[in-house]
This record gives structure tokens, sequence and C-alpha cells, in this order.
């Protein structure tokens, strides 16, 4: 019998409809809207804020000592021409991708053996469900004293924050799969590693994936505490020696780069989604975010 499960068409079984006379300029057309929305949203945003600093509003909620976005334009770019600004760039760039990338190297394989074998399940979960709840910066003063550098320390941080959101997603991908599904290719003679290879994995990619969305941005919260708690380079320690030196504009720029840096990051994930699982429709359950 000839052992085959290659993955070519989606598990649903279907195949998506051919386009339609005119869909594709239809598509183009929302596809206009929404940026036209977005950068509407973002232009009364920075009004709000132009206006909010420039009668330096006191309602409750104090404007008085917040930079106006001029301000905050005019310190970027002298900070993008100081080389030493695009080594804390650099460094958090390079901490995010050193945890983010161990985390989805341990998680995904876990979750997808968790969710197949239960003896396993049983012994890790509940593990993964005291640890899970602790935040990211409960965590800085024993990472201290696990690892031997504060480097290493924060790495560490960073990985413990994009973890469990991959791991908990990926469990529950496997657990998601059709059981049909694993019964015909049993049926076919399919063994343990063409499972995994043929239909837990691909199964659960979309969950997979939406962990990875989620962990990427957890992993940063977890990376920016941890930088300004013990870091001496990095984007969360630079916004916190401004805060320390009462330099408001450094502030606001270093919050608006991590916010940039997360979007970015994110963006990554879902276009490398999308390329993964041609065959689905991919940014439907990217989208939904789901929570860690």
């Amino acid at each position: 019998m000839t052992k085959n499960f290659a993955p070519s068409l989606p598990l649903s079984g279907s195949l998506p409809p051919p386009a339609r006379p005119g869909e594709g300029w239809g598509g183009g057309r929302l596809q206009l809207r929404s940026w036209a929305l977005g950068i509407t949203s973002l232009g009364l945003f920075l009004a709000a804020w132009h206006l909010a600093t420039l009668y330096r509003l006191d309602l409750h909620v104090r404007f008085g000592n917040v930079p106006s976005p001029e301000a905050v334009l005019r310190r970027a770019l002298v900070a993008f021409a100081d080389p030493r600004f695009l080594e804390h760039i650099a460094m958090s760039v390079q901490r995010i991708g050193a945890g983010f990338a161990l985390a989805a190297i341990v998680a995904v394989p876990l979750g997808i053996a968790m969710g197949r074998f239960a003896p396993l399940r049983s012994a890790v979960y509940p593990v993964v469900e005291v640890l899970r709840p602790i935040p990211a910066i409960a965590w800085v003063p024993m990472s201290i004293m696990l690892w031997p550098s504060n480097e290493e320390s924060i790495v560490f941080i960073t990985f413990l924050g994009s973890f469990f959101p991959i791991l908990i997603n990926t469990l529950h991908g496997v657990a998601a799969i059709d059981p049909a599904l694993v019964r015909a290719s049993r049926s076919l003679g399919a063994g343990e590693a063409a499972l995994f290879r043929h239909v837990f994995l691909p199964g659960a990619l979309p969950h997979i994936f939406t962990g990875l969305t989620v962990g990427m941005g957890v992993a940063w919260v977890s990376l920016i505490a941890a930088e300004m708690i013990s870091g001496q380079f990095g984007i969360g320690y630079f916004t916190w020696e401004a805060y320390a030196l009462v330099q408001y504009a450094d502030i606001v720029l270093g919050m608006l780069l991590i916010g940039v840096l997360g979007l970015a990051s994110s963006g990554l994930i879902r276009l490398l989604g999308r390329a993964v699982m041609p065959w689905s429709t991919a940014s439907a359950p990217l989208r939904r975010e789901a929570r860690p």
C-alpha cells in the first residue's frame, strides 16, 4: 500500500471558489477604504494629541508635561542620527529574536506532543497552568539568580513571555483536529511520524500562528519590563533612562518605537503564516487574536 499523505489540499477538503468578474476590483476598493480609515484614525489621534499639549489640558488627566508631536518628531530626527540610539534598537531586536525563536522551537513540538499523548498532557499541563499566570516582571529577580549574566536573564524573560501563548494555542490546535482525519490516516497505514507530519502539524498550523502572533506581543511586553529593570541597553532601558533624566520627548519616542517594532514583528508573522498556509484563510484566525 502506498503511504502518501502529502498535505497538498486544505484539511477542510474544499478549494476556494474561482474569482468572479469584478471581485478583484471590489477587494481592492475594500483594501483602499481600510487604508483610508486607518490613516484618518491616525491623523485624528495626532490632532487630538497636538491640541491637548498646545492648550495644556488639565481634565484630571494632565497634559502639562506631555511633549507635543512636533517635539517628539524633532527628538526622533536627532536620535536616529545617534549610533548609540541605533544600538539600543539593535539590542532589543536581537533579544526579542533570540527569546521568541527559542520559545517557538520548544513550545510548538511540546504542544503537539501534549495534544497527542494524554499522559504527557496530564503530567505537564498542571505545571504550565501554575507558571503561566506569573507576570514576566515577577520573574526578574528569579532570572537574575538563575542565569550568570543580565543578557541571558533578559532573553529568558522574553522566552517565558512568548512560550505560554504559543504552547497553549498549539495544544488547542491539536485538540481541534477532527478525529476522523486521524482514523482515516491510520486506516491508510500512517504511522506516528506520518501523523505528526501530515495531520497534526498542518491541522494545528492556524492555531500555532495565532499563538505566535499573541506570543510576539507578550514577548515585547516582557522584554521592555526586563530592560527597564536590569538592562544596560535596549529600548526599555532608553525609555526608563529618559524618565530618570526627565527627558519627556525621549519617553514618548521610546514608547512609539516599541509600538512600531511590535507592529512590524507581528506583521512579519502574519505574512509568514499566509506563505506557510496558502490553502487556508490564514488571516481569519490571525485576525481574531486569541488571548494567551
